[in-house]
């Protein structure tokens, strides 16, 4: 089965419910309703013969309505001469940041889940144990948000590290925007992190 076989099935058996198919270098991605996304990832699963899911990851379209959107990457390995690939998006509102999990269809969601909801805040229905897997529970912010500065935020947690925002005027991991654009040719010594420091008084 072809992903365009596996397109042509979704459509079919959700009718309304999953957008026109895009293809970008190759690569094919729908958007599905966000109420829907566990059934369709049961129908990729058990239906068609996606079984394996690859990632979960999200994007913050800061300043658009819905603001988030879920990506799910959805594969088959069950010819792994003939490798079918397929991207699923869920757009999710900022008024209400929740999503269906897909652990009881792929135990493989669970830590994928896990780490969206602990960067991006976004929650998801029926997760087994959705609790924070790389910052400290009760850290009250989500650093891939759009609006959570570069630096980072101050945090009442005593004893945690990065309690305190990151200074910006230097050091190994921060630089100074570039003046200008780097060149071919630059060593990559000379590029910078787009970072930028705090206004002057």
């Amino acid at each position: 089965m072809s992903v365009h076989d596996v397109i042509a099935s979704l459509q079919m058996r959700f009718p309304g419910k999953i957008g026109q198919a895009k293809e970008f270098r190759g690569e094919q991605t729908v958007e599905v309703d966000r109420d829907m996304i566990r059934s369709v990832a049961s129908h990729l699963k058990n239906d068609v013969g996606l079984n394996f899911l690859v990632d979960i990851s999200s994007v913050d379209h800061f300043g658009d309505e819905p603001r988030y959107e879920v990506i799910y990457e959805f594969r088959s390995l069950s010819n792994l001469n003939y490798l079918v690939n397929l991207r699923v998006k869920v757009r999710v509102s900022e008024d209400d940041p929740t999503v269906d999990s897909l652990v009881p269809v792929y135990q493989g969601a669970d830590w994928h889940e896990r780490e969206v909801y602990d960067m991006m805040g976004l929650h998801f229905n029926g997760h087994p144990d959705l609790r924070r897997i790389l910052m400290w529970e009760g850290y009250p912010y989500f650093p891939l948000r759009k609006d959570f500065p570069l630096e980072g935020k101050s945090s009442s947690m005593p004893g945690e590290a990065f309690s305190r925002p990151a200074p910006l005027e230097g050091g190994p991991f921060v630089a100074s925007p570039l003046a200008h654009p780097p060149e071919e040719g630059d060593a990559l010594t000379t590029l910078h992190e787009p970072r930028a420091k705090p206004a002057e008084h």
